[in-house]
Order: structure tokens, then sequence, then C-alpha cells
């Protein structure tokens, strides 16, 4: 199967005829990278920004809430796409109406989602384990997508636990199954988001999966974090998640720590101010302003993070319905107030380990190809 290609060339990375000179890719989070959040990030830098994850089914069915959610700029470009999916008929509808519509030039597909609710129906990062089935998958979006010059890439993550690990078959299965490019998320289904990512599973997938690029997710908090991936693992790009919540300018500092330019220091609390408020314009534009100021409440922990601000004043943050009690809560905040040490590490949600919920009789062949029941029922559009 001929396939659209990814490679590296220096530090730039090509996905398809799709060209970054920054080799970082935008994590697709549901509720957080709309089309807000991703122009805001791309003001920053370069790279691939992926939209919210989308449930092929719904796509298919054309869910208000799914059309809604496939938006993007006009000036966005690569517009990046990802699709969850359990079945290779549905996703091959999805990847033809994407091709035949226009709705976007990049195809991510999601099999590293490690939620109870997606897990117990086989989806997610369940999915893997079924080889047969992930091939079939994988080669459905390729081949809908192959005749529009559209790239498929593919993220996972190592397995389901520590017993039950499915990562190399999972990128041996994708290169040869046509897709542009692959993504590990260091950590299995059971570790969910937390402990650390194991950054040599990444190295080992990308000794494993030669033809096409191997991207490294887990753990980027800071372009240092991005360039101790790079040079532990040997992988061509990161992927960035939960390190750029409350702090969109982590792709400036990508940018500049991959060009071998100094990274900027953090900004002071006046710029962060101005970035909260652009961020709650940008909402506010694309949901109006009542629904985006509230969708902002949930990005404020993040952006104030580590700065000397009360608890009573972060609660009020945590209320606001109008942009002109965003800027008059903002107005009350000392701009001189430089970038905390305190808002540097991990951010965002870690939570515990725990046991992976499976369908009955999951484990007992990997090479059954019978699609998981109910996997796609709940079409929300996440």
């Amino acid at each position: 199967m001929a396939a659209v290609t990814a490679t590296l060339t220096s530090s730039a990375l090509r996905i398809g005829p799709y060209e970054s000179a920054t080799p970082v890719v935008l994590a697709p989070m549901a509720g957080i990278t709309n089309v807000a959040f991703r122009r805001l990030c791309r003001e920053y830098g370069a790279g691939f920004y992926v939209c919210e994850m989308i449930t092929s089914r719904a796509l298919v069915e054309r869910h208000p809430k799914t059309m809604e959610m496939v938006t993007f700029d006009a000036d966005e470009h690569p517009r990046s796409l990802q699709l969850y999916g359990v079945d290779p008929e549905t996703m091959r509808q999805a990847v033809r109406m994407i091709a035949d519509e226009g709705l976007a030039d990049h195809v991510d597909m999601n099999f590293g989602c490690p939620v109870p609710k997606v897990t117990r129906k086989g989806g997610g990062s369940a999915l893997p384990y079924k080889r047969r089935l992930f091939g079939e998958i994988v080669r459905a979006a390729v081949e809908a997508a192959e005749p529009a010059g559209i790239p498929v890439t593919v993220k996972f993550r190592i397995g389901i636990d520590d017993d039950h690990t499915t990562y190399l078959d999972a990128g041996r299965i994708a290169e040869d199954s046509g897709a542009a490019a692959v993504a590990l998320h260091g950590r299995t289904a059971a570790q969910r988001y937390s402990g650390t990512a194991d950054w040599s599973a990444i190295a080992r997938l990308k000794e494993h999966v030669t033809g096409i690029p191997v991207l490294g997710n887990g753990d980027i908090f800071s372009a240092e974090d991005a360039l101790r991936m790079r040079a532990e693992t040997g992988c061509d790009g990161v992927v960035v998640g939960r390190g750029c919540l409350g702090r969109p300018w982590l792709f400036r500092d990508l940018q500049a720590a991959f060009a071998g330019e100094p990274v900027p220091a953090g900004p002071d609390l006046g710029e962060v101010c101005r970035v909260l408020r652009r961020h709650a314009e940008l909402l506010a534009d694309h949901m109006g302003e009542a629904k985006g100021v509230r969708d902002l409440r949930k990005h404020m922990t993040q952006y104030l993070r580590g700065f000397p601000v009360g608890s009573d004043l972060r609660h009020r943050f945590g209320l606001i319905s109008t942009l002109a009690e965003l800027d008059e809560l903002l107005a009350g905040l000392d701009p001189t107030v430089p970038f905390p040490t305190d808002a540097e590490g991990p951010r965002g949600r870690q939570g515990s380990a725990g046991k992976v919920v499976l369908p009955e009789g999951w484990l007992d062949d990997p090479d059954d190809a019978t699609v998981p029941c109910g996997a796609e029922l709940d079409h929300n559009g996440g």
C-alpha cells in the first residue's frame, strides 16, 4: 500500500505535503483544543495543531455538536482533525467524508484514550491489543484518505498495562498499513496520567519503526523537556498536551529551543493577564460571550498557577460571566509580578493508576477482528 509519509529534515517535520519548521504537535484535549485555543497557541509558534477528538460515527451521522467541533480558522493550515473509531467501515466512511467535503487536511487517529467508559467497550487504548482489527481500521482510513493526498497519523500508548504491552506491534502495523507517522504516549492505559512517562519505550519504538517518523508524547512541560526527550529517544518530534494548559507561550519556547535560540523568560503577571484576556476574546468570538467566558473558567487555575493571587480572588475568577467582569478582576492584579518558579513542572490532570476496565473476554484472542459492540453508540462528538 502506498503511504503518504512524513519526514524529518533538520528540525523541521513534514507530514505529507505539510511542513512545520518546529517538530511539535499539539495533542487533542477534550474541551480544550477548540478553534480558540488552537489559534492562541498558533500565535506563539509553528507546529501541527490538532482539534478536539471527533467520533467517526458521530461525524458520519452529522451529529450537530460534532459538526460544530469541526471548525477551523480561515488561515489555519494544515487543518488537523483527530478521529476516534472502532469500526473499519465507519472509519472509512468518516475519512471519505472528510476528503470529499474538504473538512480537514490531516487526520490523526486516537488509540490512546485511557478513560474507563471508552476502554470498557474496547475502544481507545484497549483496541491495539486486537492486532487485526487495529490494522483494518488504520488501513481503512489510509485507503479513504489517499486519493485526496490526506496524511493519516496514529497515536497510541505503551499498552493496556505492564503485562499487555502493544506499542511495538501497533507501530509496525500502522507503518505497514500506510500511516504517515506514529506517536507514542509513554504510559500504559492503567497508568492513565499518573507517575512518569517511560521515554525509553519511545526510544524502542523509534528503533522498531524505521520507515516513518516516530513522535514522543508524555511529560513535556518545558522546552528543555522537549529537547531532552528528543536527545534521549531519537524521536522525530514531540506531542504536547497538558504542558501547554494555561501557558500557550510554551510553543514560543519550543520554537526557540528547536531553532537553537535562547528560550525566553517566563511572562510576568501583566503578560499572563494579556494572554488570558486574548483567550477570553477568542472564546467569545467562537462561542458567544456568555458561553465563551464560562468556558474560560476551567483555564483560570492553570493561568494563575504559582502567582500570589489570594483564594478569594481565585474563587471570583472561577465564577466570571462577562468580559467586563474579567477585565475588572484582571485590573486588580499587579502586572509587575515575575513568572514564579512554582508555575513550572507538571500540570493538568494526573490522578492515580488503576485496573483497566475491558469487555469480557477481551484478552482471550488478540487476532479477533470482531468490532466491539456499542463502542461508538455514545456519539457526543468526543
